[in-house]
């Protein structure tokens, strides 16, 4: 493996706390100008990361910091229980020994987390744009690479264009109000999931922390019954991106595909925010999905926006 590298003079780290969820906030987006061409992060993603119950911000998190100014930034969950990892680095250009540091840091703490889930390894992954801040020859030779593209769909809304779909024979789409309907979605979604790519099962309690049900409208994510199936499909939803209205996730249960639920819902979600007033839409979409997602995504007048590449290193278990 690579040998540690010191931090530089001048640059110290320290762990983050929920105050500094502005700060981050601000680097984020100014890693997303350079990488994307616009800001698209929003304070309250920040803030859902920094309280999540799961992550303990001592030991899982990472400020890179010049002075007063913030300039690296590193967060580790751990959702699988066991090998699989996954970390956000951010940082800013021309700070490489910097950035280089905190990955030594980071990949240290997933083989701790791997080693108390008793697993051998860690199986590290980070999601990272195209054009990255990071310097990708230096990732590759600590021996990350790339496993798997994801592309940002995005699609222009209007009112004139766009309206509620009509009706399918047999199908009726509810918004999850009730306790009961929110258990169904999660249920639906982890069945729907089980088959895709980097897929962790997160029980209900768990699901709610990383959608942060704290502030989640409900009546953006519809159910979909299906007459004499059940609720076979869900679609989930959020209005509060500066830059588009987003769908989080569409999943239909195998035995209910090729009925054109995903595209009904598709719709829907269209008419419901164009009328709305939002002027754009997006998702993100494996492009390898075995569902042919890619394609309904396609058909539906979505056009690439950016690409992202799933990174993955092992990191052996020591010790013990």
């Amino acid at each position: 493996m690579t040998a540690p590298t010191s931090l530089p003079p001048g640059l110290h780290v320290r762990p983050a706390t929920p105050d500094d969820a502005v700060a981050v906030c601000a680097l984020l987006n100014e890693v997303d100008l350079l990488e994307i061409g616009r800001p698209d992060t929003e304070l309250a993603e920040i803030q859902a990361d920094l309280k999540h119950p799961e992550v303990d911000l001592e030991r899982d998190s990472w400020l890179l910091v010049e002075g007063a100014r913030l300039i690296g930034y590193g967060l580790l969950r751990d959702d699988s229980g066991g090998e699989r990892i996954d970390i956000d680095h951010y940082i800013v250009p021309g700070q490489l020994p910097g950035a280089l540091h905190l990955f030594d840091l980071m990949e240290s703490r997933a083989a701790e987390r791997a080693a108390v889930n008793g697993a051998p390894r860690a199986v590290v992954h980070l999601h990272l744009t195209l054009n990255p801040t990071m310097d990708l020859p230096a990732l590759r030779a600590r021996g990350w690479q790339p496993v798997r593209r994801f592309n940002v769909m995005a699609r222009q809304l209007s009112p004139s264009a766009d309206p509620l779909p009509a009706s399918l024979p047999g199908v009726t789409l509810r918004p999850c109000l009730e306790e009961s309907d929110r258990r169904i979605a999660h249920a639906l979604l982890q069945e729907a999931m089980t088959e895709h790519f980097d897929f962790q099962y997160r029980t209900y309690a768990q699901w709610l922390d990383d959608i942060d049900a704290e502030r989640i409208d409900w009546s953006l994510i519809w159910l979909a019954h299906v007459d004499g199936l059940g609720d076979v499909a869900m679609l989930r939803t959020h209005n509060d991106r500066a830059s588009m209205a987003w769908i989080s996730n569409l999943a239909v249960l195998r035995q209910a595909r090729g009925r054109g639920l995903g595209s009904h819902l598709l719709r829907y979600g269209f008419g419901h925010y164009a009328a709305l007033g939002r002027d754009r839409v997006g998702l993100g979409v494996d492009t390898d999905n075995t569902s042919k997602a890619l394609a309904l995504y396609e058909r539906h007048g979505m056009t690439l926006d950016f690409g992202v590449d799933t990174w993955e290193v092992i990191v052996p278990v020591t010790g013990g």
